[in-house]
Parts: structure tokens; C-alpha cells; sequence
């Protein structure tokens, strides 16, 4: 008859065997969980048997090549496999810094606002949640210029990042003080449904995946009615100009880009086509007064909040016909007395409404809603 201790020694060894045999590498996280149907910078992924999900961030800075970064969210107390040298998020995140108004805006589209307990730049932040709570959020500054001891102090479960003209300098401090990260690569994407799909990312991160899928279906329903609709009913296609003079300047985007596009689909035609690259790039402001004096209608035109001070800023365009006929739109018309403009903050996750302000700026005929973040320059 077999001794007990025999016995428990065979059991022993069959349970670390099985454990050895079911440890998990980066490799079997292969399953695709989502993928993306505007977005080109993220996907999310999962291994056979597991709860724990990889979100993989592609390029996420300008000028990125083939640069890929990963977050691992361990889940159902699953170990990360052995030798990942990404980040790690033990479970869903509950205490969020959010470097960037537009992660706010997606986790308010999450009903998930009330984790943020970090921000950079508050004034500037239109969120009315944040606002309100704004006495016991804290402020970390500006990258270049963070103040670490505040970061510690929030304790937070994630950092959510985004780069510039490169990786974040945040990266190496964060890593020192094992706090994990994530790139939010929204700004990149140049399809206005790519970019509001980045909330999924970010309720991955919540554990609201589901919910992030469905809040977004619904956006990108919304949008392809609104836009199916204007290109079968539109009677005309009237040319836009965009934006005023950066110095001795003026910077127009590609024809490729996330303006570009949202023309388009409302049923306007972008006046310059001079620029087929990925960023924008700058005309001379002969140049420029030749394209505002054909334009049909000029919009996002900086800080002017009336015809008078887009006249001062720029008094030669006074006599062009965008003027005189008051053909003459902002995206100005939710801004905070600190300058904080929501276009820039919750328009990223709302490009339906965004589209709608446009159709009934090219289109009034078949728009009657109340703008929610243009406004016409009187």
C-alpha cells in the first residue's frame, strides 16, 4: 500500500508540473479581443484561458517607426508571463492621471471621470466633474515640468501619456517609481472615428470594455447616418478655408487630415490641396488671402470671437466675401474663461456632433439642432 507522504509527494509534483506547463508567454496573448475599425494605433489581445488582456500601442509620437509599446492587465490574480519587459497594470484601474484633456473626455464618455485623480493643467480643463472636483484633484504640471512628489502623493494606478515629437519624459521616473503607463495615441489618427475609438483603449483599462465598445457603436452610427444622409441630400459642396496666421505664417493640414475629412463629410470641399502629407504644413499669407477671398466660408479662425478681432488680426481679409456676408465660423463657442476650449477636450469623442455643427454650417437646410461647438462670428 502506497505511504501517505509517498503519495503526497506525486500530488505535489503533479500540481507544480501542470502549473510549469500552464505558465503563459507574451507570445500566447495572440487572440484578438478587439480591433479597431477607424483606429490605426492600438489593439487589444488575450491568451487562451486567460483573463489577463494586452493592449499593444503602435507609433504612439509623431515620427514613430515601427515603435510598439505594451500594457499588460493581469487579471483573476494571473501572473505576467516571465521576461515581459512592458508595463503592467495589476487589475483595473481605479486612481487615473491624465496628462491629456482628451483621456478625460474619454472617461467621462465612460461614465469612469470620477477616477481621475491627476490631471496636467487643470484651468485649462472644461470637464465640469473635474472642475468641481478640483480641490482634490491634483495638478502634476506640464511635461518638462512635473512635480513627482504631487504624482506620488496620488497614488495612482495608471498614468495615461501621450507624445509629441517623441517618447514622453515622463517614461524613465514613472519606471523608476513602478507606476505603469499607457500612450493614448488619439491626436495621431487622422479619421475623426479613429480618434474618438480610442476610448475603447481606455475602458479596457477601466475594465469597461463592453460598455466602451457599445458607447462608441453608437457614436459611429450616429456619424455614418449623418454623413450617408448629407452625401445623398446635399444640393452643393461650398469650399472652406481654415485657420488664421502663426506668426508670418499660416498652417494648413493635409488633405488627408482629421479637418480635411470632417469637411468632407459634411459636405464642404477643403480649399487647399497643396498638402498630401501627414502634417501641416505652412503658406505665405499672400498665398493664403488669395484662398480666403475664394472660400465659400471660413472656420476655426483661433482666437477671434467676433468679426472685429479677426478683422484686427488680420484687416487686409476685411473686403473678402467669408466677411462681408458673415460666412465666418469658430470652434470657440464651449470655452472657459482660462481659454480651456472643449473642442480640444470631449469634440474628440463626440466627432458626431462635431459633424453636425459643420452640415449645418455648409448645410443649414438640413440641420436645425443649436450648434454645441461652433458659433457664427458676428
Amino acid at each position: 500500500m502506497m505511504h501517505y507522504r509517498s503519495l503526497f509527494v506525486i500530488i505535489m509534483l503533479a500540481i507544480l508540473a501542470s502549473c510549469k506547463t500552464g505558465t503563459t508567454r507574451i507570445d500566447d496573448f495572440s487572440q484578438p479581443l478587439f480591433t479597431p475599425a477607424y483606429a490605426s494605433g492600438f489593439e487589444i489581445k488575450g491568451a487562451e484561458g486567460k483573463k489577463s488582456v494586452l493592449i499593444t500601442v503602435t507609433d504612439p509620437w509623431q515620427g514613430a517607426d515601427s515603435i510598439v509599446t505594451n500594457l499588460l492587465i493581469t487579471r483573476n490574480n494571473e501572473a505576467a508571463p516571465d521576461g515581459f519587459d512592458g508595463q503592467i497594470l495589476n487589475g483595473d484601474a481605479r486612481r487615473i492621471v491624465a496628462m491629456s484633456s482628451t483621456h478625460i473626455a474619454m472617461l467621462d464618455a465612460l461614465g469612469a471621470d470620477s477616477r481621475v485623480v491627476g490631471v496636467s493643467g487643470i484651468d485649462y480643463i472644461t470637464n465640469p466633474d473635474i472642475q468641481a472636483r478640483r480641490d482634490s484633484i491634483g495638478d502634476v504640471g506640464y511635461e518638462g515640468n512635473i512635480n513627482y512628489e504631487l504624482l506620488l502623493s496620488l497614488d495612482p494606478d495608471i498614468v495615461l501619456l501621450y507624445g509629441v515629437n517623441g517618447a514622453s519624459p515622463m517614461e524613465n521616473k514613472l519606471k523608476e517609481f513602478g507606476i505603469p503607463y499607457m500612450y493614448v495615441g488619439d491626436y495621431l489618427e487622422d479619421s475623426p472615428l479613429g480618434k474618438a475609438e480610442w476610448l475603447i483603449a481606455v475602458a479596457e483599462v477601466t475594465g469597461d470594455r463592453d460598455a466602451g465598445t457599445e458607447i462608441f457603436g453608437n457614436i459611429a452610427s450616429r456619424y455614418n447616418i449623418l454623413k450617408d444622409s448629407v452625401e445623398s441630400n446635399a444640393a452643393h459642396t461650398p469650399s472652406v478655408m481654415i485657420n488664421t496666421p502663426y506668426g508670418e505664417s499660416w498652417f494648413m493640414p493635409s488633405t488627408k487630415s482629421y479637418m480635411a475629412r470632417l469637411i468632407s463629410d459634411a459636405g464642404g470641399k477643403y480649399i487647399y490641396t497643396g498638402n498630401t502629407g501627414n502634417s501641416s504644413m505652412p503658406i505665405d499669407m499672400e498665398h493664403a488671402y488669395l484662398l480666403v477671398a475664394q472660400a465659400d466660408i471660413w472656420i476655426n479662425t483661433g482666437s477671434a470671437d467676433s468679426l472685429e478681432d479677426l478683422k484686427s488680426a488680420c484687416p487686409k481679409f476685411d473686403g473678402t466675401s467669408c466677411v462681408t456676408n458673415g460666412h465666418v465660423y469658430n470652434n470657440t463657442l464651449r470655452t472657459n474663461n482660462a481659454g480651456g476650449n472643449d473642442f480640444f477636450e470631449s469634440a474628440i469623442v463626440n466627432p458626431d456632433l462635431v459633424l453636425r455643427d459643420l452640415t449645418r454650417i455648409f448645410h443649414p437646410e438640413l440641420v436645425k439642432d443649436d450648434f454645441v461647438y461652433y458659433k457664427q462670428l458676428k
